[in-house]
């Protein structure tokens, strides 16, 4: 369960994901490259700083391929239904097929899937029972990796460049007060001209170098914005669904509105979604997930 590999042939799936890729591997090259990297040979970072950019963009990236890739509950074609359990199925008026309650049909994948709560095309494929925990990983990490990209930039913008500004104008400062002392006659006049060349084209590198990284660096800000802003009013219907144990279908159809339902502590729903009680692993998107059991009556009581 939650093992199988999942495929779903969607191109629109494709071009939502590709995109997603491709916002991911953007940052993952121009920050470092641009911010990380040069400010750390010249010493206003620490290595800390790039690791953890790292170990964010790899746990997104992972949390992505295997929420897209995995099985998110999809239902066998003949399921051995045990007669203990027969009042808490039910049948798909679309497929014909019997299924747990909380179950619902996907038009787009073309089966049933057990607690699902919606299908993304961000992913390509349904959010259900098996990779729920995978999805809310992905909201989570991208939540970080998108914050940590807008402080950076913002750091650039207002810290680094004037440290990097002080340290150009400072070195081009010591040499001239070097040249000056050591200038005689015409070699002090030649080495003067040769100085204001030098000096020129150290210039028009550093204004090429500037415009490319200003450029680069505000559309990594406008990803940044827009992922920050979508994934983040995201996840929180994500966790407040979790909390009130309804699915996003199910707010939707108002089928949830039964006042007499048991309740279940949040400690518990989280411990479901994410298949165990040992809260360090629900960040940890590098493991299988093993669905816990539940008694009937809180699981199926829609």
């Amino acid at each position: 369960m939650g093992r199988q590999i999942h495929f779903v042939v969607d191109p629109q799936g494709w071009c939502c994901m590709g995109l997603i890729i491709f916002v991911w591997l953007y940052n993952t090259i121009i920050i470092p490259k641009v911010i990380l990297f040069p400010h750390y040979e010249e010493g206003h970072i620490s290595v800390l700083a790039i690791l953890c950019y790292y170990f964010c963009s790899l746990f997104c990236i992972a949390s992505l391929l295997k929420a897209s890739v995995a099985d998110p509950g999809k239902l066998p074609e003949n399921p051995k239904i045990p007669i203990t359990e027969r009042e808490y199925w039910e049948l798909c008026n679309k497929c014909n097929m019997m299924r747990p309650k909380r179950s619902h049909h996907c038009s787009r994948c073309g089966h049933c899937v057990r607690r699902m709560d919606h299908h993304c095309p961000w992913i390509n494929n349904c959010v259900g029972e098996d990779n729920h925990w995978l999805f809310l990983q992905l909201c989570f990490y991208t939540q970080i990796l998108s914050s940590y990209t807008l402080i950076l930039d913002f750091c650039h913008y207002y810290y680094f460049l004037p440290l990097k500004k002080e340290n150009w104008e400072g070195r081009k400062g010591r040499r001239r007060e070097g040249g000056e002392e050591g200038m005689k006659g015409k070699r002090k006049e030649k080495r003067k001209e040769g100085e204001k060349e030098g000096e020129k084209e150290e210039r028009k590198k550093d204004v090429f170098v500037f415009r490319h990284e200003l450029a680069l660096l505000r559309i990594s800000a406008f990803m940044g914005i827009i992922m920050l802003g979508g994934i983040s009013g995201l996840f929180y219907t994500q966790l407040m669904g979790i909390f009130t144990d309804t699915t996003s279908i199910e707010k939707m159809s108002n089928c949830c509105e039964d006042i007499s339902r048991p309740r279940k502590p949040w400690q518990q729903t989280f411990s479901e979604v994410f298949g165990t009680h040992w809260k360090i692993l629900w960040f940890i998107p590098f493991r299988q997930r093993q669905p816990l059991r539940v008694p009937y009556h809180f699981a199926n009581h829609v």
